[in-house]
């Protein structure tokens, strides 16, 4: 896909699958396009990539046809700004609790270049812009997609605030997070986080906004969401994913000799 197409598809309401990559390696790209994938997400809240690195790896995903979403270490929208200038697609911002927040961001994703009072004042309605500016913002920003994270008890308070802001184009749940600001750290089966979970689902929908999860469970669990709403597919990560396989494949060969199953390890890496 390209960004116009994905972007489309997300505003006809159609689904897009994408999976979150943490390796650099510049192999990596080649594997991953052989999965039938729409985009790739590449997250700098938890990673320690350089601005060079985060640029390189979009420039590649993006030839091969997989349009980056990246996530921002911060709400900041410097850092949306600057995502995109290394060629982001998207842009997801981490833990938006606020319509000031989303607001900004709106301005740096889709008012770009435009900074400033200038932008503050557009974005407050005191200002139009001049019918020049707004053909130019529109054509140079109209592939450009806004997703936000939604995972704090606050947000969820916010929601229908949030969801109203013109240029938001779809939401994300952060699962783990928002289990934590809930009490309920890790409990996905908790029934009330479940019914946390529909009601986001349930609301962005009605309104048109696209809605993801990101888990790195099994596809069951994917395909469960989707059957509720879900329609941006974000699916795991490379690295959990070959933990589990590497797991599973040396426990089946050492269990066919008979060897004790090893393995301890640190925490599993949460994106």
């Amino acid at each position: 896909m390209t960004g116009k197409e994905l972007k489309s598809t997300l505003k006809n309401g159609g689904r897009i699958y994408g999976s979150a990559i943490v390796s650099p390696s510049p192999h990596w790209p080649g594997a991953v396009g052989q999965a039938g994938l729409d985009f790739v997400f590449l997250d700098l809240e938890h990673t320690a990539w350089s601005r060079d690195k985060l640029a390189q790896m979009c420039v590649v995903y993006a030839s091969l046809g997989l349009p980056p979403i990246v996530r921002t270490p911060s709400p900041d929208p410097f850092e949306a700004s600057k995502a995109l200038d290394g060629g982001a697609v998207g842009i997801l911002a981490p833990y938006i609790e606020t319509v000031d927040q989303l607001q900004a961001l709106v301005g740096a994703v889709k008012y770009k270049p435009l900074k400033g009072e200038k932008l503050q004042q557009v974005l407050q309605g005191k200002i139009r812009l001049a019918p020049a500016m707004q053909k130019y913002t529109a054509s140079r920003n109209e592939n450009n997609i806004l997703l936000i994270n939604v995972e704090s008890v606050p947000a969820f308070d916010n929601l229908d605030a949030l969801l109203a802001v013109p240029g938001l184009d779809g939401i994300i749940i952060g699962p783990h997070d928002l289990s934590c600001s809930m009490g309920i750290p890790e409990e996905y089966q908790n029934d009330e986080f479940k019914q946390t979970v529909n009601e986001i689902i349930k609301r962005a929908r009605a309104r048109k906004i696209a809605v993801g999860i990101h888990f790195s469970e099994t596809a069951q669990v994917q395909i469960d969401w989707v059957q509720l709403g879900v329609n941006i597919i974000m699916h795991s990560s490379d690295i959990s994913i070959y933990s589990r396989a590497l797991k599973n494949d040396i426990a089946e060969i050492r269990t066919a000799f008979g060897d004790e199953i090893t393995g301890k390890g640190g925490p599993e890496m949460i994106i």
